[in-house]
């Protein structure tokens, strides 16, 4: 699920802080606006295996 919610790419080397937006262009610089929110899995994740197995051990 990605989110509405994005963020200037070129915010580190531009502006002093975040620029957020919800349209597909930053509206400080004209830059492309990125997906703010981090991927919700990851299949390479190397401690994937021990998080699922403490959480079947606490229900």
């Amino acid at each position: 699920m990605k989110s509405d919610i994005r963020v200037c790419s070129a915010w580190r080397g531009t502006h002093d802080r975040p620029v957020y937006t919800l349209s597909d262009t930053c509206p400080e610089c004209g830059a492309d606006a990125e997906n703010s929110a981090p991927a919700p899995f990851d299949p390479a994740d190397p401690y994937g295996e021990y998080r699922r197995s403490l959480k079947r051990r606490r229900r």
